[in-house]
């Protein structure tokens, strides 16, 4: 999970259409995927990734040699160069790859269509993944596909801009109320107290902070006019007209990690994405990182997840099955986490992952109180006006954004 996360709402260009046209004519996928022949000899699996860089492509090149080396079978990883795209296009034209990366965001898009095979719960104990992860890979009462790994939203804090406002430990916010407090100590010193990004990837932590979220857990519902996500975005237009938070934009920055390593804001809330951006644009920055500020309603963050998914169309279920097994094992998890930074999607192999990186903690404990994405299909176009509504935050009414999003969210889910 890399920043690229931040320009998801404008991916969805010509796979959607290609996919979600085809299916509304067609009736998806479901009428052919029992015609699929399979194929119990050794099978020759494509595999395709969204890669976040060359340590990830090498991790996985080499984890399927060794699976294909042991088993018998061949497997080819692709890395693609727009993964929502060029999947969109295979999975239209009835050629899609045995094996692919699913982003929770579009899972639901694909599901709906019938174009992923439902095997999570032939994966040995699918329990051990975090619930939370298995709640964003389920459509309709099923398990469909295991969680790759995942990240959640953290706070991080310039330790060295934190000592120069007179802070000290005794002042990391853990409250709403302390994030207030300290924000207020922050800008009375002229620094700009929070880099906060401007689109329901990182305000909606705010609305699972108070006990809400935008749609009902089975997803055919939305819930977004509600008085818990109204107060939890009155709460986040207050940070916003004290001057307590600002946006990327504002601090001339196309990201809040870019603003946090420019040293623009004290504080900002991202993933575990941001420690590869630091390390590789900010070396010198010092920071530490913590649990999100909890709100009235208790703790709450975002987490973000891929699942392997396995094309209804494969001809090699049963291999590609065995083949996300070896990849999703608890072993070979934490050689991907050392490899490119991922937080294993297993619980069984927590101590472990905190034991190797001690200061991604905050991260990790936040699978527990994580909300996934948006889970529901046709929702692309919905999303990205909340976003544009969350973006005029400082000048709108919080009720007519929510409103908004109620509204077109029924719609598109009742189409």
């Amino acid at each position: 999970m890399t920043p690229r996360t931040l320009t998801r709402a404008a991916v969805a260009g010509f796979a959607a259409v290609a996919l979600f046209g085809t299916a509304a004519c067609g009736g998806g996928f479901d009428d052919k995927a029992g015609d699929t022949k399979q194929s119990s000899g050794p099978a020759s699996l494509q595999i395709m990734i969204g890669s976040s860089g060359d340590a990830e492509t090498k991790a996985v090149q080499d984890a399927a040699a060794k699976w294909a080396s042991a088993t018998g079978n061949t497997a080819t990883v692709t890395p693609a160069q727009d993964l929502t795209q060029q999947l969109g296009q295979a999975l239209a034209g009835g050629t899609p790859p045995d094996v692919f990366y699913v982003d929770a965001s579009r899972f639901a898009d694909y599901a709906s269509v019938g174009a992923l095979e439902p095997y999570a719960d032939k994966i040995s104990n699918p329990n051990d993944f975090y619930e939370s992860l298995r709640t964003a890979f389920t459509y309709d009462g099923k398990f469909y596909c295991a969680p790759k790994d995942f990240s959640t939203l953290a706070l991080e804090i310039n330790t060295d801009l934190w000592a120069k406002a007179g802070l000290t430990d005794a002042d990391i916010p853990t409250t709403w109320d302390q994030l207030t407090a300290t924000s207020q100590k922050i800008k009375a010193k002229g620094l700009v107290p929070l880099a906060l990004g401007d689109t329901r990837d990182r305000i909606g932590a705010f609305l699972v902070e108070n006990g809400g979220w935008l749609l009902s857990k089975d997803g055919k519902q939305p819930t977004a006019d509600t008085p818990e996500n109204l107060a939890a975005l009155q709460y986040v237009k207050s940070l916003l007209t004290s001057g307590y938070a600002r946006y990327p934009k504002q601090l001339d920055a196309g990201w809040s990690g870019e603003a946090f390593g420019k040293g623009k804001a004290v504080m900002t809330i991202e993933g575990n994405w941001i420690k590869g951006a630091l390390q590789n644009d900010f070396p010198n920055v010092k920071y530490k990182v913590v649990e999100l500020p909890a709100g009235p309603k208790g703790k709450g963050t975002l987490s973000f997840t891929n699942c392997w998914g396995i094309a209804a169309k494969s001809k090699f279920k049963e291999q590609a099955i065995k083949f996300v097994e070896a990849m999703t094992a608890g072993d070979q998890q934490m050689t991907f986490a050392k490899a490119f930074g991922v937080m294993p999607s297993r619980q069984s192999v927590q101590d472990q992952y905190t034991a190797a990186f001690p200061n991604d903690k905050p991260f990790i404990d936040g699978a527990a109180y994580a909300q996934g994405p948006v889970n529901a299909p046709k929702m692309d176009s919905v999303l990205s006006d909340l976003d544009t509504g969350l973006q005029k935050l400082a000048n709108t009414d919080p009720k007519t954004v929510l409103g908004n999003f109620d509204k077109n969210a029924k719609a598109a889910i009742g189409g």
